[in-house]
């Protein structure tokens, strides 16, 4: 049975602001979802472990709802599990949600980011979606190129960065930052449904694209 690695943001802020934030809730839930009805067992990890900061948690979704009230899952959320115990672990693939959070720790961290390369490099698949691509940043391989050298992605663009009134207090435009490190960065229209599958490396656009994201891994492990 597959097992899926989660990565979280400990980060609970927007950028420096005090405006609460952290990994945004129906992007982990509606992967999840797709997970969970594949069958497969997941792990919730962060970089300090412990608790994970999460909003949108009150979105009227009946899918969000139905996870949160999950036996098991608020105890995973309240208790990552600390991604350098996780060297020696094997998963089939690496998730990491959005959330404005995932910009101010992921988006650089050296340790996870080997982690992701070691199990990327073992054969699993990595998907990421809206701001989790930031997660792909760091990632280099042991031939020492980036995880994102000659693959296409896509991730939350400068269009809905505007529409959303975040661009001032982010630390950085994630369209940009990918655009200089990818083969090639494509997106749609604001807001709508879009995944780009590139060999074992999936992203998706925004939260509309999460569910969608979580069943591009699925087929792709269940081929």
């Amino acid at each position: 049975m597959s097992k899926v690695l989660i990565l979280v943001t400990n980060h609970a802020t927007l950028g420096t602001t005090d405006q609460a934030n952290g990994t945004y809730t129906p992007e982990l839930t509606h992967a999840l979802h797709a997970f969970l009805e594949a069958g497969f067992h997941y792990d919730i990890a962060s970089i300090k472990g412990g608790s994970a900061p999460l909003y949108g948690e009150d979105m009227d979704d009946e899918i969000t709802r139905q996870i949160l009230a999950m036996d098991g899952f608020q105890t995973r959320i309240n208790n990552t599990i600390p991604a350098a115990q996780l060297e020696d672990q094997a998963y089939d693939a690496v998730f990491y949600p959005g959330g404005f959070g995932l910009l101010s720790d992921l988006a650089e961290h050296e340790g996870v980011a080997r982690l992701t390369a070691k199990l990327y490099e073992a054969g699993a698949v990595v998907g990421s979606v809206c701001h989790g691509p930031a997660g792909l940043l760091p990632i280099t391989l042991s031939d020492g190129t980036s995880i994102l050298a000659g693959k296409t992605v896509t991730a939350f663009t400068r269009e809905e960065e505007i529409d959303f009134g975040t661009r001032p207090h982010i630390p950085f435009l994630l369209e940009e930052a990918l655009t200089r490190k990818a083969g090639a960065y494509h997106k749609v229209a604001p807001w709508t449904e879009h995944v780009i599958t590139d060999g074992r490396l999936i992203t998706g656009q925004n939260p509309s694209s999460a569910a969608a994201v979580g069943k591009a891994m699925v087929a792709l492990l269940a081929n």
